[in-house]
């Protein structure tokens, strides 16, 4: 197999910390690398190398295109040698049509003007390779996110690219949509295009990868081909220990029940007459990891968001603690009566990315820690600091701006802000999302250490093996209607897609 692409001895340096300290890959033609890692290894600042985000000079190093070195001004440079760059967060225009954000910089023209005719008919073949249902005249800011990821492919895809870099491509994509990502890359693969598929997600590592290399702390910790190295290796490599365990659930006494929720139910709120949770009941005790599953949709999030009084307008419900009727119309509500809600959504919801670490923490507990006129300073360092501390948060101190770290050490942080606020009940909706192997297995041990000191949790999940290994009991959606209970031995992949589909 013949050597497209190598990459040697990049070593990328940004005031006070070395990101990428000589670091070596090689890709082959019409190849899939998965490159693997924790938040913060280097993956990401070593795919803007490649694409051109950072310049030559602005780093050590070298690239080679079919053995021969290439030099990387600019993005266009990059672009010009067949590389193309799709990134996590979303890059769409939304006020252009979905046919515009396929072909933007690309657009067929006629003489001076766009070739409307041709690009619509274009753009209605290329989304039958996508499966999507919308139209190419369609505005795309209605869509939703995975919607928008798949038209940032289809944007690559046209331009028959010699090397496709995905960073993290499927955190907002459905199950379905996945399935159609891993067919298009495996049907460029066979035309020759080769991939560089970075992902904290093993499954789809195994399931689309030929080879895998593994990058820890800036450095290349190791390259394996997919079929002759075990899951276990490759996440001990990522965190440089082992994980003995990744979801370490330990079995702790259930107590009393603490919230019922009775015939929860919310109106759509753009679709009269339509529902998206329909007469919904259920309960979570002392101590218990009640999951939630379901496809996306299923009314999952606005159940948890429902009851947390992030909707009210629309909703029905009633709320008990403890046997007693409580009235929750908005979050300062819900916290008042010891809830407390890490949300799926961290960066738009969960945190204020311009404060730092020992601020978002105090945030729920802001009454707490004041005086009668100025905030108790002492006592909140004080307080804070020991959560900082307890939760292992990978930082230079606490007074460290969010917006500087890492996807899990700022889910560690949301979930420190509750747990300073002493909850009796927690709502965790996607609490791994976008987050590495090593600080998942973190987070599932915090989590059953506060089911352990009563605390009741409520998990929603779309990761199967999360919501089997860490829930007690298991309640699944279908289309806004609770279609099973499964207790804990019952909660398989079957169980809950049969539910799910029902």
């Amino acid at each position: 197999m013949a050597v497209l692409l190598e990459m040697k001895h990049v070593t990328k340096r940004f005031p006070g910390v070395k990101a990428l300290d000589d670091v070596n890959i090689t890709l082959n033609q019409g190849e899939i690398l998965g490159i693997c890692g924790e938040n913060g290894a280097g993956k990401s600042t070593l795919m803007k190398v490649l694409s051109g985000a950072y310049p030559a000079g602005s780093y050590e190093g070298e690239i080679c295109i079919d053995e021969r070195p290439v030099v990387f001004n600019k993005v266009a440079d990059s672009q010009a040698n067949g590389i193309e760059m799709i990134y996590q967060e979303i890059n769409v225009l939304l006020d252009g049509s979905v046919a515009e954000n396929i072909f933007v910089g690309n657009l067929p023209m006629k003489g001076l003007f766009v070739d409307y005719k041709k690009l619509y008919a274009d753009t209605e073949e290329l989304l039958k390779l996508t499966k999507m249902d919308i139209s190419p005249r369609q505005h795309v800011r209605p869509l939703n996110s995975g919607q928008m990821q798949m038209i940032s492919l289809l944007r690559a895809y046209v331009k028959n690219p010699r090397i496709l870099i995905l960073d993290e491509p499927t955190s907002s994509l459905t199950d379905n949509e996945v399935d159609t990502l891993m067919d298009i890359l495996d049907g460029l693969r066979k035309k020759g295009t080769s991939s560089i598929y970075i992902s904290h997600k093993m499954d789809e590592i195994y399931r689309i990868c030929d080879r895998v290399q593994v990058i820890r702390d800036g450095h290349t910790i190791s390259s394996f081909r997919i079929d002759e190295v075990e899951q276990s290796r490759l996440i001990e490599d990522m965190v440089g220990r082992k994980v003995e365990n990744l979801y370490p659930k330990k079995d702790v006494r259930i107590g009393e029940e603490v919230l019922r929720v009775e015939h929860l139910s919310m109106m759509h709120p753009s679709k009269p007459g339509k529902k998206i949770v329909d007469d919904v009941s259920f309960s979570v005790h002392k101590g218990e990891i009640l999951g939630i599953g379901g496809l996306v949709g299923a009314g999952r999030s606005e159940i948890i968001g429902a009851i947390f009084g992030q909707y009210d307008k629309g909703v029905t419900k009633e709320v008990y603690l403890k046997g007693q009727k409580i009235e929750i119309h908005k979050p300062l509500d819900a916290i008042r009566h010891g809830i407390g809600m890490i949300t799926e959504e961290r960066k738009l919801t969960g945190m204020v990315p311009m404060l730092s670490i020992r601020e978002n923490i105090s945030l729920a507990s802001l009454p707490e820690l004041s005086g009668k006129i100025f905030m108790n300073e002492k006592e909140e360092k004080s307080k804070v600091k020991e959560i900082y501390d307890s939760l292992r948060i990978k930082a230079p101190s606490m007074e460290t701006k969010m917006y500087t770290l890492s996807g899990g050490n700022q889910q560690k942080t949301i979930l420190g802000k509750w747990l300073l606020n002493d909850p009796e009940i927690l709502f965790v909706d996607e609490p791994t999302k976008g987050i590495d192997v090593g600080t998942k297995a973190d987070f599932y041990t915090l989590l059953g250490e506060l089911a352990a000191r009563d605390v009741a949790i409520v998990m929603v999940s779309s990761d199967m093996p999360e919501l089997i290994s860490m829930s007690d009991r298991c309640i699944v959606l279908s289309e806004g209607r609770l279609t099973a209970e499964l207790k804990k031995g019952e909660i398989t992949e079957t169980a809950v897609m049969s539910a799910a589909i029902a």
